[in-house]
């Protein structure tokens, strides 16, 4: 008696479901395409595969009349970021929410490419899910596409790994990879941060994709709540309010940074501030012998951070070195420029504070 044949299918991988995925991915992509993005010699043929056309890889153009070389680069060097989201995608989960959870991801690397003063070129992604499932992975890429756009890069390629066992039902996981530019000379690493600089905060959105280990333990362990509980300090729910994106700073930022000459060292420093908070990250830009002292009260406190910490009974220690508390990104620059540089961040849509001074003393911060 003959036996069932085996296969890929019975073992939990569809490739004509992975085939329609890959099709409602190519226009997320393109999308986001400048002339700078190589196309594929031969388009990927209809029901062809992913084999039939497209390549291996994907090209990317450093040609003088493009883009990049353009701006003079003489000494170009490349910058590499990669991270993901972690557990925000929970949050997601719970709230069958996926179109910004890739914005979070092209956040998350995008913003550390640019601590160096880099321009992000191209952003590739990882997805690693238990079963293929082409509406939840269109939302997903369309929010990766939506990130890049507003990073103003490229999003030319990815992986979609399907790993049935692996990840238990309705699971995912995000990565990240992002590769920039900055000219060797002008690359910003805290090195000539001087006493008396001053210290900007520019606002967060939220929490953006740090501490939700303990945001969720507070609020759905210890304090019994769901996702579509509504919160009167919040104005929303739980879920919405737990879900929005990570800003991007990219592109107001960079005005910044072409509006003031660089060998002025006007704009000495930059920091994300994701994981360990401002404690955490302004650190790690500072040179030695040189401390920020931090001014409590200098900038408004998001709702979500008094709700999370009266919520939880947390320590304002506890809360320095998980979350922002509403500040994304640091720039540490001359005090001569603070107000215009500060002005002209307000006038590009980014709430910015003066939050801090440099000192004489050991790399750290304390706080005012």
């Amino acid at each position: 008696m003959a036996k069932n044949k085996l296969t890929y299918q019975a073992a939990g991988v569809d490739i004509g479901l992975y085939e329609q995925s890959l099709a409602g991915m190519m226009p997320l992509l393109t999308r986001t395409h400048t002339p700078r993005v190589v196309p594929p010699p031969f388009p990927p043929s209809p029901g062809g595969g992913k084999k039939a056309g497209g390549g291996f890889a994907s090209l990317f153009d450093l040609d003088y009349n493009l883009r990049l070389f353009a701006k003079n680069y003489r000494h170009p060097v490349l910058v590499t970021c990669n991270d993901g989201v972690g557990t925000k995608l929970k949050i997601a989960g719970l709230m069958n929410k996926h179109d910004t959870v890739g914005i979070d991801l092209v956040a998350m690397s995008v913003n550390d490419c640019l601590c160096t003063g880099a321009e992000p070129l191209v952003f590739l992604d990882y997805l690693a899910l238990p079963r293929d499932n082409p509406p939840l992975i269109q939302n997903l890429i369309k929010g990766i596409s939506d990130g890049c756009l507003e990073a103003d890069c490229a999003l030319v390629g990815g992986e979609t790994a399907i790993l049935p066992d692996f990840y238990q039902p309705g699971d995912y996981d995000l990565a990240g990879f992002c590769v920039g530019v900055v000219e060797r000379d002008h690359v910003i690493d805290g090195r000539a941060i001087q006493v008396g600089d001053v210290v900007l905060g520019l606002a967060s959105t939220g929490l953006h994709s740090n501490g939700y280990s303990l945001a969720r333990k507070i609020v759905f362990d210890h304090a019994g709540l769901n996702v579509n509980d509504q919160v009167a300090e919040l104005g929303r729910t739980v879920g919405e309010e737990l879900l929005t994106p990570t800003r991007i700073y990219v592109k107001p930022v960079h005005e910044v940074l072409a509006h003031y000459p660089i060998k002025r060292h006007v704009i000495r420093g930059l920091a994300h501030i994701t994981g360990e908070g401002l404690p955490g990250n302004v650190p790690r830009v500072l040179p030695p012998g040189k401390r920020v002292v931090l001014q409590r009260g200098s900038w408004p406190i998001p709702p979500v951070f008094t709700w999370l910490q009266k919520l939880g009974d947390i320590d304002q220690i506890e809360m320095d070195k998980v979350f922002n508390n509403g500040i994304g990104f640091v720039m540490i620059v001359s005090s001569f420029y603070a107000e215009s540089i500060q002005r002209q961040l307000v006038d590009a849509g980014v709430p910015t504070y003066k939050i801090g001074d440099v000192r004489d003393g050991q790399a750290g911060v304390e706080w005012g």
